[in-house]
């Protein structure tokens, strides 16, 4: 059997948290359920374990509880022909082949079969507001010289690459807001050749991680991106989009997947200081804003004008009114952050990783 072929096969009994940990290091979005004898049992992705999430399960169950129960395979005898329409009908990478008793023989790839890559996404066309107004605090003392969004990541400031991660999902009209050292983050853009429309906002003093929004109203008349100008988002943006039309939700958060190891027997007392339990190094797991969201052009106008103010401010304003706010989740390893300075090193390494 290939090693990339077991790379992908995963045990019934393996919690989620470990499956999704395994789709994140193979290069492949798929991994094949095996019983002891290599027999198929289903197959899991990160939208089946998505869908987990959202309906408030825990990352401690075992993934045959999330699997697909019902996966896609191909017998032995298969023809060139059929593999090809299963991968164009189901827009799959992979796809397992079995014998007579359904146990894992090989495996079929994409690449295999065809010259190119498979284009899992569809192409979008919608405004992307970037607020690249902070000053950076957290990055200093090398936001006194050059601001955040310039950062380099890879030779390229993190604003570019941000943007080139919309371009390929085919948007073409984005806003920058601009407020701390706008006049050297205007001269680089004034010296790229891009094939993009960049419109700049300019804060007159600093507005909070929405406020200058406001400045939009009249502008942006259907649904957007908004993303904070730190953070590299590796998702599917069209999937994304998706799913906030799809629940008609008037603000979509991202959210990434976070675990976190308490290197500490943590202790539970009762009233009066009596010792209950100690918990030794438990796990846990949250979902964690990442800075990047999808917005209705309708909230423009409940932006005030020329206020500081947090997207947090308007998501409570909405959630008290009972407006429907989504939240998408994506692996922790989907997201990278430069907000401070060990953050932009763990970046860097990941970026290098890629």
């Amino acid at each position: 059997m290939k090693e990339e072929l077991k790379k992908i096969l995963i045990k019934p009994e393996t919690t989620i948290k470990q499956a999704l940990k395994q789709i994140d290091e193979t290069a492949e979005k798929i991994l094949f359920v095996v019983d002891a004898k290599n027999r198929l049992l289903g197959t899991v992705t990160d939208g089946d374990i998505r869908r987990w999430i959202l309906k408030d399960r825990s990352l401690g169950e075992k993934i045959n509880k999330a699997m697909n129960k019902t996966p896609i395979f191909l017998r032995k005898d298969y023809s060139i022909e059929e593999a090809k329409n299963l991968m164009i009908s189901h827009k799959i990478e992979c796809i397992p082949v079995v014998d007579e008793n359904k146990k894992i023989l090989s495996a079929i790839w994409w690449i295999d079969l065809f010259d190119k890559k498979l284009k899992r996404y569809k192409e979008i066309d919608v405004p992307v507001v970037i607020m690249a107004g902070g000053e950076g605090t957290r990055l200093s003392p090398f936001n006194k010289i050059l601001p955040k969004p310039l950062f380099p990541i890879k030779g390229k400031p993190i604003i570019e690459l941000i943007i080139e991660r919309f371009v390929k999902y085919g948007c073409k009209e984005f806003y920058l807001s601009l407020n701390y050292k706008s006049n050297i983050i205007e001269a680089y853009f004034s010296n790229l050749e891009y094939d993009y429309d960049i419109n700049f906002l300019q804060e007159e003093k600093p507005l909070g991680t929405i406020g200058s929004l406001y400045l939009l109203e009249g502008k942006i008349n259907r649904t957007f991106y908004v993303s904070n100008c730190d953070v590299l988002i590796d998702a599917d943006y069209s999937a994304i989009l998706e799913f906030h039309n799809e629940n008609k939700n008037k603000i979509t958060l991202v959210s990434s997947i976070k675990h976190y190891t308490i290197p500490y027997g943590v202790i539970k007392i009762s009233n009066g200081g009596i010792l209950k339990g100690i918990e030794e190094k438990p796990d846990y797991d949250f979902l964690a804003n990442t800075g990047l969201y999808i917005l209705e052009p309708d909230v423009l106008k409940d932006i005030p004008k020329d206020k500081f103010y947090n997207i947090t401010d308007l998501i409570n304003c909405y959630m008290r009114n009972n407006e429907k706010i989504g939240v998408y989740p994506i692996s922790e390893k989907s997201w990278l952050d430069m907000g401070q300075l060990e953050e932009l090193q763990e970046m860097l390494k990941k970026f290098e990783e890629k």
